[in-house]
């Protein structure tokens, strides 16, 4: 008798385009969370560990989906920033064009992702806390339902004050990747970076 094969069940790729506005210096191959940035290159470290200044906590703010915390992973956008910065500059805030790199979401390890629904919070400003309802599992599906700018995020960056911090991303919903990313697998690098915007993803 013929040999039955077990059929294997392999999960669908997810598709969609993930975001990320690399920083002007890059160093290595891959690109780092923070904790791994401290003890490998303790200066690029110092320099992106600054937007946490007077909220240093939320480093540690854990993920139980992943069993890691903030600072052990790199970040992503489901959306092309440019609608934001249009509103910040509407708000009469500098900001030049910037195009970010791009990754397939396939390239990536699903089971290592976690999307992170966001809510600006205190003062109008600053994310609230997650609960258990503000994790979903990277899917198609669930990409799709979060790949537009709300009209929410972009009344905010519309309304900023001169001395308000900018929080681009404070209400975007986050694809939390766990550990590094390898730089080869962005579609796109572009190199042009303005340092002021790309002082507040994650």
């Amino acid at each position: 008798m013929p040999t039955q094969q077990k059929a294997v069940t392999r999960s669908a790729p997810v598709r969609g385009t993930l975001y990320h506005l690399l920083p002007s210096t890059t160093r290595g191959s891959r690109l780092l969370p923070l904790r791994q940035l401290q003890h490998a290159y303790p200066d690029l470290y110092a320099r992106h560990v600054a937007k946490y200044r007077g909220r240093e906590q939320d480093l540690d703010e854990p993920i139980p989906a992943l069993n890691c915390t903030w600072a052990d992973v790199v970040f992503f956008a489901p959306l092309h920033p440019g609608p934001l910065f249009d509103a910040l500059r509407r708000s009469g805030h500098d900001v030049r064009d910037i195009e970010p790199a791009t990754i397939d979401a396939s390239a990536l390890d699903p089971s290592r992702c976690i999307i992170r629904l966001m809510r600006h919070g205190r003062n109008g400003h600053w994310p609230d806390p997650a609960d258990e309802h503000d994790y979903l599992p990277m899917t198609t599906a669930t990409l799709r339902a979060v790949n537009q700018v709300s009209v929410a995020a972009v009344r905010r960056l519309e309304a900023l004050g001169p001395t308000d911090p900018w929080l681009t991303w404070v209400d975007v919903p986050h694809i939390l990747h766990r550990g590094p990313v390898a730089l080869d697998l962005f579609i796109s690098r572009p190199q042009d970076h303005h340092a002021r915007a790309t002082s507040d993803a994650g």
